[in-house]
Parts: structure tokens; C-alpha cells; sequence
């Protein structure tokens, strides 16, 4: 029987069945930070409960972190009281917590990775919706709710039913200046925010199979933006070449073997799914939003298309935006280029390149938010530094920033941002804030023209 590369997963962690019900999977690592969890671990030592495996899970301090003097004492109550409530639970209960200041601090969905942690072939979950984003290694990962984090704390297994099927098909070559982001914003605008409700997606065809990790780490990240539970890629060379002398990736032999297994991690040729969806790569162009959801997005080079629907006059409303309006030349004084979409070293990268040598607008706000203190070293230590101070770009310390306003790090109202996060809705990055989603070299761009420049039409 043919199985998809989901099917050889779900099922390989399936414990039991429950008659006609829902099946017990096994989880193999779960992910935790200071927001989710904090309920979960007071329930479970209300019922005198212990953490069932408590060397699978790993805990990071990202959403409520300052990104400035990380150093100081945390000046809002609140954040510094989840912050503080997180080291006692995972002091109490012997969970390795990266705190602020750890050398492997950073965004959840950005430090696994980095540090080999997440692999091909696991289940992961967290109570986080982006941890879709491991996906691209082949894994299975979702994001979780509460009483879902206690569950798999005391059991390090869910009770689940399992989703359907889908695959999303892109063959062809990008065009020059088109982005992993941009692909899968370019998606979602074609199909919507709820084509994947109820479907685990697979990614497969030429763009993926040619993309880097971090380019399918970004697609996977925003399949939650489409509806779907979560998102995979098959495992190959890409996969594994990157996590090859990771901190916590097998070693040597070991590593060699668990490379034999996750080769056999690819959907069986025949193998039957749910729903599928074909696409054409050269179609694909740099991307922004113009709404209030991400499926709202079109290229750069577009209009807004003109449609009669009270949500989407609503939505309009809210942007300051008119049916049939170009966004090339509005102007734009925020920009930032972080969050677990965006925040690797790949991205800054390709802002850099951008950058260098030229300033940014004297309108604009820029901040460039790493996703963890590697990456930060990293940017550093290749030199990328000195060309964002150069431009009057501002380097921060780690965390999910300006991505959804848990933080110091909020966009004024009534003013636009272009972010490379993965969601818009109205007041996700501050009251009354108005988001326009991109990719890093839209982000960079508009940073250094202060306005929507039609970039595609620039580089070629």
C-alpha cells in the first residue's frame, strides 16, 4: 500500500485507536515558552502529576522579551513575571530552559532548528501555531492548546484524529527577486485562508526541492496562514547537509544511520491524496499583502482587486486602502524584518545585499530583529553589522519583537509597517497598527526608498 511521507510518520507514532475515535500519538519533542505554559504546568501539579519525560522537552523565553538591554531587569510586570514564572517551572520540573542571556536564546521555532534539535521523521508540538515551521525537516508539527501542553506533559502523547491529506505542487524556476516568503504568500492569495483547514500539507515540486532549509522553514511557518495543521517537506540532501555538526544532531555513525532512515521518508510514488493543487513558478512574484489577512496579498506590481463583500470593504477600511489602488509609491515609516517567518541568517543576508552601500529614508523606522543569539553572532561575524548600521538600519537582540506586540516593540497607530511576520490582522503588531506583509528584500527595499517600490520591475 502507497503511503504519503505523512501517512509514514503519523502512523509510525500511532500507540493505540481508540474504536471508531481518535487515535494516542506519540510526541516526540515538545517545545515550550513563557506564554503557553504556565497554565499547563499549574494544572498539572494541582494533580500532583510529575512531567512524564521532561528531558523531550525544551523551553525558550521569546514572545514577552524586550529586544533592547536585555541585560536590565524587564520593565513590564507582566512580561517579567511569565518570564520568571517559566525558569521556576522548568527549575522545578529539570526542563532545559534557554533563557535571556543563554547563549541558545531566541525564537522557539528558530533555535530548534539551529541547534539540531528538531529532525526528520519526529512529532513535535508546542502551544505555538508557527510550529508548523519544523515541518520542513520532514517532521510532523503542529501548534497545540493548553490542556493539549498538560497532556503531553504527563503522557508525552495526544489524543488525536488524524487530518487529511493535501498536497501543493510548484514546478518551474523563480524569477529573479522572487522569495520562499514570496512563494508562499503568492499561495495563499490563490487559494485562500481556508484551503488547509483540516489537512496536513505537503510541499513538493522543483521551487521546494531547489529551496535552502531556511526558504522551507519560511513556506512551512505560514501554512497555518492557509488553514492547514501544519506543513512537511520530504527530507533530502538540503535536509540533511544542514543539520550535519549541529549541537544536538546525532553524531558520526549514528548520524549516518538516521540518515538511511529519513531517506525513506518521501511520499511513495501513487501515493494518494486528499486534495491537490498544481502551481507555476514563473507566475510567482515579489509579494505584499494589502489587507487584514494574509490571504489578501498580491504582486507588488498588481492593484487590489475590486470586490463586493462587507468583510473586505471592512478590512480596506481599516488599511486606509481603495479597490483598485496600486501600492507602488505609498509611503511607508516602519519596517521589520524578523519573527519566526523571517528572522534566520539567510534573510539578513539578502538584506544586506540589498542595503549595502545605500541609506535608508529619514522617514522610516527600521529594525532588524534576529531570531536567536546565534544569529545575532552571525550577523556580526560575517560583516552584515556594519553594513545595516551604515544604512541606519537598528540591529536588536532576539525575540518575536514587533510580530505581535507582546513586547516594548509596537508599530504607532495608524501607521503601516512592511513585516516579514506571517500575520496582519488589525492590531496584530499594536493597536490600530497597519501591517503589510513581504519578504526581507521588499522589507530592505522599502526601508531605503521609504515607499512601495516595485522591485521585481527594478531588478530585471
Amino acid at each position: 500500500m502507497t503511503k504519503t511521507l505523512f501517512d509514514k510518520v503519523w502512523d509510525s507514532h500511532v500507540i493505540d485507536t481508540i474504536e471508531d475515535g481518535p487515535q494516542i500519538l506519540y510526541i516526540d519533542q515538545h517545545l515550550i515558552h513563557e506564554v503557553t505554559s504556565p497554565q499547563a504546568f499549574n494544572e498539572l501539579e494541582e494533580r500532583a502529576i510529575p512531567i512524564f519525560r521532561p528531558k523531550q522537552v525544551m523551553a525558550t523565553a521569546d514572545h514577552n522579551t524586550p529586544t533592547i538591554n536585555q541585560h536590565l531587569p524587564i520593565k513590564d510586570e507582566l512580561s517579567r513575571n511569565q518570564l520568571n514564572q517559566l525558569s521556576i517551572n522548568c527549575d522545578k520540573n529539570g526542563i532545559t530552559l534557554y533563557d535571556l542571556g543563554h547563549k541558545y536564546n531566541g525564537i522557539v521555532h528558530v533555535i530548534s532548528p539551529e541547534l539540531g534539535i528538531t529532525q526528520p521523521g519526529m512529532t513535535i508540538v508546542c502551544g505555538d501555531s508557527h510550529t508548523s515551521t519544523h515541518g520542513a525537516f520532514g517532521a510532523i508539527a503542529f501548534g497545540i492548546g493548553t490542556s493539549q501542553v498538560a497532556q503531553v506533559f504527563a503522557s508525552q502523547c495526544l489524543l488525536l484524529s488524524k487530518p487529511k491529506s493535501l498536497r501543493i505542487t510548484v514546478n518551474g524556476k523563480l524569477k529573479n527577486g522572487a522569495l520562499p516568503k514570496d512563494v508562499i504568500l503568492y499561495i495563499i492569495s490563490k487559494l485562500g485562508t481556508n484551503a488547509g483547514t483540516g489537512y496536513f500539507c505537503e510541499y513538493a515540486g522543483d521551487v521546494f526541492r531547489n529551496m535552502s532549509m531556511e526558504g522551507r522553514m519560511t513556506v512551512c511557518n505560514m501554512s497555518i496562514e492557509m488553514g492547514a495543521r501544519g506543513g512537511m517537506v520530504a527530507p533530502d540532501e538540503t535536509t540533511f547537509n544542514y543539520l550535519k555538526g549541529r549541537e544536538f544532531a546525532p553524531k558520526e555513525s549514528v548520524f549516518d544511520k538516521k540518515i538511511n532512515n529519513w531517506k525513506t521518508l518521501a511520499s511513495d510514488e501513487g501515493a494518494v491524496f486528499d486534495k491537490e493543487y498544481f502551481f507555476d513558478a514563473s507566475d510567482i512574484e515579489p509579494m505584499i499583502t494589502y489587507g487584514t489577512n494574509p490571504g489578501m496579498g498580491i504582486k507588488v506590481s498588481e492593484k487590489i482587486p475590486k470586490v463586493n463583500d462587507a468583510s473586505f470593504q471592512k478590512s480596506l477600511a481599516y488599511m486606509g486602502f481603495q479597490q483598485g489602488e496600486s501600492l507602488i509609491g505609498k509611503p511607508i515609516n516602519y519596517v521589520f524584518i524578523g519573527s519566526c517567518t523571517n528572522s534566520r541568517i539567510e534573510d539578513f543576508r539578502i538584506a544586506a545585499n540589498y542595503v549595502k552601500g545605500k541609506k535608508k529614508a529619514d522617514n522610516v523606522t527600521a529594525w532588524l530583529v534576529p531570531g536567536s543569539r546565534l544569529v545575532a553572532s552571525q550577523i556580526i561575524d560575517e560583516g552584515l553589522k556594519h553594513i545595516f548600521d551604515a544604512a541606519g538600519f537598528k540591529l536588536r537582540q532576539p525575540g518575536c519583537s514587533a510580530c505581535l506586540a507582546m513586547n516594548d516593540d509596537k508599530i504607532p497607530q495608524g501607521e503601516y509597517c512592511v513585516s516579514t511576520s506571517n500575520r496582519n490582522f488589525e492590531g496584530r503588531q499594536g493597536q490600530g497598527a497597519r501591517t503589510i506583509l513581504s519578504g526581507p528584500l521588499v522589507a530592505a527595499a522599502t526601508a531605503i526608498e521609504g515607499k512601495i517600490i516595485d522591485l521585481f520591475k527594478t531588478r530585471n
